[in-house]
């Protein structure tokens, strides 16, 4: 069985933090989120994968290469113009010449893909797609299935009041090659386009429903509650805490080559990375720093990111919701008042 990550996607609500960095590439616990997608597949004995890629693809293939460190095959298929979630998918339909699943390079999950594939199968479906129950329907597709999980109706995102369930597209597919023929060439969609149309033609279309973990981090708020999950979830993605990193209070240190003062004030949920120093007097709660970063002394930092390779000066108090990009120089004695966004490669100083 063969594999695709769907990693052309450049992230847009996660900005200043994917600039430049893909939205794959984005760290939870300093791991970029596709890597587990393809520990996932991997796990469940799929080593045959490919990716698509768009927006600064060179970050993602000096990262995974062509997977031999992660005991994998990858290979990639540039996409100079978006072709949209089913055309990227078609447009490898070389590659993907038999049973395939597809996964978002930008979800965290750990469905269970073997039981998916036997649903699959039993069903003699086409297409399936897992699906799980959520609160917030509006960013997602809704789906209707009858008991026995052929689908019965799709709603591209949905407003609460128009929702007809609440259960939600994890964005996890299972597909026969036979799906090629309902997809043309070109720029094409799977919510807004492919999936009404194997509705209306009533065609092998089911919903694998689950209750395993899924986390979509295509925006902030989702992006800080996946590390609170890993933390809360331990053994679902143990390899994600393998690497030395420690636990204290509730937080996560990488443990390798990072240097904290005695004196840390250490609040909740505070995701340190590798390589970081941190000064004296310094109190973090609720906020994650990405690795290579130094903060000075007599720092103030509560609910929010720091990207990779960041200096924030001493004496500096940075405020809730505050995203600072990768490469900032932020100087000393400064307020950084709340949901304060800062692109990468910025220096700012006190006037």
């Amino acid at each position: 069985m063969r594999a695709m990550i769907m990693a052309a996607g450049m992230g847009e609500r996660l900005k200043p933090l994917t600039s430049p960095l893909p939205k794959p590439m984005v760290p939870i616990l300093n791991t970029p989120v596709m890597e587990y997608s393809l520990k996932l597949l991997k796990q469940h004995g799929i080593r045959d994968i490919i990716a698509n890629t768009h927006y600064n693809p060179q970050y993602i293939k000096q990262y995974f290469g062509d997977g031999r460190r992660f005991n994998i095959q990858l290979s990639y298929s540039y996409e100079k113009e978006l072709l949209g979630t089913a055309g990227g998918v078609k447009n490898n339909k070389g590659f993907l010449n038999e049973t395939f699943f597809v996964l978002s390079g930008d979800a965290l999950t750990d469905i269970n893909l073997s039981d998916m594939y036997e649903f699959h199968r039993r069903k003699g479906s086409i297409a399936t797609i897992a699906l799980k129950p959520v609160r917030n329907v509006s960013l997602y597709g809704v789906v209707v299935t009858d008991y026995g999980g052929t689908i019965k109706a799709f709603q591209e995102k949905p407003s609460h009041q128009e929702a007809l369930s609440n259960i939600v597209n994890t964005g996890v597919y299972l597909f026969e090659p036979e799906i090629f023929n309902y997809i043309p060439d070109g720029f094409y969609d799977f919510g807004s386009q492919l999936f009404p149309k194997l509705l209306e033609l009533g065609a092998g279309f089911f919903g694998f429903q689950t209750n395993d973990y899924w986390c979509d981090i295509g925006a902030i708020e989702a992006y800080k509650l996946a590390h609170i999950d890993i933390l809360r979830l331990p053994t679902l993605f143990n390899f994600a805490l393998a690497d030395g990193r420690y636990q204290l209070k509730g937080s996560c240190f990488s443990g390798i080559n990072t240097s904290t003062n005695l004196n840390l004030d250490l609040g909740e949920n505070v995701f340190i990375g590798r390589n970081c120093q941190i000064g004296s007097d310094v109190s973090l709660n609720n906020c994650i720093v990405w690795d290579n970063s130094a903060i000075q002394d007599n720092v103030v930092i509560n609910n929010a990111i720091i990207g990779s390779n960041c200096l924030i000066g001493m004496n500096t108090i940075i405020q809730e919701g505050t995203l600072i990009g990768s490469n900032t120089v932020i100087g000393r004695d400064l307020f950084l008042e709340k949901n304060t966004a800062i692109q990468p490669n910025s220096v700012v100083y006190a006037c």
